[in-house]
């Protein structure tokens, strides 16, 4: 029962102890047998004897995807609350769905959700398919998502591979082919377990025995139900696999955010373009990210904010002229340190410069005023919540949906005279 992958320089997997298809099964009924006494009670989990609804299996899919359990599990409450059915989402605006999705990372994941929610609807008539190539031709859904729903709520004879099955399967062929170029050997391995029955319980059992037991470092050997057939254990190195190939991280990009308050407690924002990188999401004025930035010349790139006509004439004393449509000007306070985010192909430090204008001053064209105590609903990104946090706007992250408590401005101290001010 030798396994080889495809392509000439593959070493072909030989089973620990897997020398037959008994002792595949035996495998099967001793994982399964640990998962009824251990199984995790998860929000998107059907209970015994219950079927799983593919809507939420699916959600929570999407939503796992570079997510842990306990950074998902909010998230999926609120996203469930408000969207409890494919229809619903269906139903609402992208906007919504983002707002709801604001902390969570990786944004892209929230536009396919809402495509593919209308793609079941259009295309299905709200109900989603059962096989796997349609599963796969819905927005967002690889081989991996379309596996898990027709695994887990269709009982289908599939093992969807994410991180934690792919780390058990690793280690329990000792599969020495690094990653990525080994995802094809460790997908064919695990078709070898593949069951007939009990297929859903099977995928999420590996699902939660990666990620209680044979977790990336010191994994729980001793318990695990698999030990006498982990070629890995016999081995004496279950952490050595999967083995990975060293990342290539992307070269640092550099720029500045904007922070511009208003009194009465409000703040500058725009909404990005929908497609690329945050697409759709909430963000204060920023210049570009590049390899080249130059700190000097920052301020050449402050948003232009201009002065209400009738504010300006009564600021002058009623005299009316041209100059009353000039812009404000502001003085810009530099707020030391640098805001740090990786994303993943690259890292990103930008400094911050904050200012303070009137009440009545306007928006630019293509951005808006939000009151502060309402930025937690909007939708902002991670990399934003750091930029706003670092010019001192309170925010509570996720829990400021779950409490009742107000976002709480901090008043910024006015500006030195020294300050830096924009070029004209």
């Amino acid at each position: 029962m030798t396994l080889t992958a495809q392509g000439p320089a593959t070493k072909p997997i030989r089973p620990a102890g897997l020398t037959s298809q008994q002792a595949v099964q035996n495998l099967g009924r001793r994982l399964l047998a640990w998962y009824d006494r251990n199984r995790r009670d998860l929000p998107w989990r059907a209970r015994p004897g219950e079927h799983s609804d593919p809507y939420r299996v699916w959600v929570s899919e999407i939503m796992l995807q570079q997510t842990t359990v306990a950074a998902t599990i909010p998230y999926y409450q609120r996203f469930l609350a408000r969207f409890p059915t494919v229809q619903a989402l269906s139903a609402a605006d992208l906007d919504e769905a983002l707002r709801l999705w604001a902390g969570l990372g990786y944004y892209a994941r929230a536009r396919n959700l809402h495509a593919c929610a209308r793609a079941v609807v259009d295309r299905h008539g709200g109900r989603f398919p059962q096989e796997l190539e349609a599963l796969r031709a819905l927005p967002g859904s690889g081989d991996y998502t379309a596996a898990a729903i027709a695994a887990i709520a269709y009982d289908a004879c599939v093992v969807p591979i994410d991180g934690n099955v792919e780390r058990v399967v690793a280690r329990l062929f000792a599969i020495e082919e690094a990653l990525p170029r080994g995802k094809p050997v460790i997908r064919r391995a695990a078709e070898l377990l593949a069951p007939k029955a009990r297929a859903g319980d099977f995928a999420q059992a590996l699902m939660d025995l990666g990620a209680t037991l044979c977790t990336p470092k010191s994994p729980g050997c001793p318990r695990c139900p698999l030990r006498a057939d982990c070629a890995a254990y016999r081995r004496g190195d279950p952490e050595a696999f999967p083995v990975k190939e060293a990342k290539r991280q992307g070269r640092l990009r550099r720029g500045a955010a904007f922070v511009v308050l208003r009194d009465g407690g409000c703040v500058l924002v725009r909404t990005r373009p929908a497609n690329g990188l945050l697409g759709g999401m909430t963000e204060v004025p920023t210049t570009e990210w590049t390899h080249s930035f130059d700190e000097r010349t920052a301020l050449d790139h402050a948003p232009d904010l201009p002065r209400a006509a009738g504010e300006g004439d009564r600021l002058k004393g009623g005299g009316g002229g041209k100059a009353i449509c000039s812009s404000l000007a502001p003085s810009w306070r530099r707020v030391p340190g640098v805001v740090r985010h990786v994303f993943t192909h690259f890292p990103l430090e930008l400094i911050v410069f904050s200012a303070r204008l009137p009440a009545f001053a306007e928006a630019p064209a293509g951005m808006r005023w939000v009151p502060c105590a309402d930025l937690d609903s909007e939708a902002l990104p991670n990399l934003m919540r750091k930029v706003v946090a670092h010019a001192d706007i309170a925010l509570k992250g996720g829990a400021a949906r779950r409490d009742a408590g107000r976002t709480v401005l901090k008043r910024v101290p006015p500006a030195p005279r020294r300050a830096a001010r924009r070029s004209r």
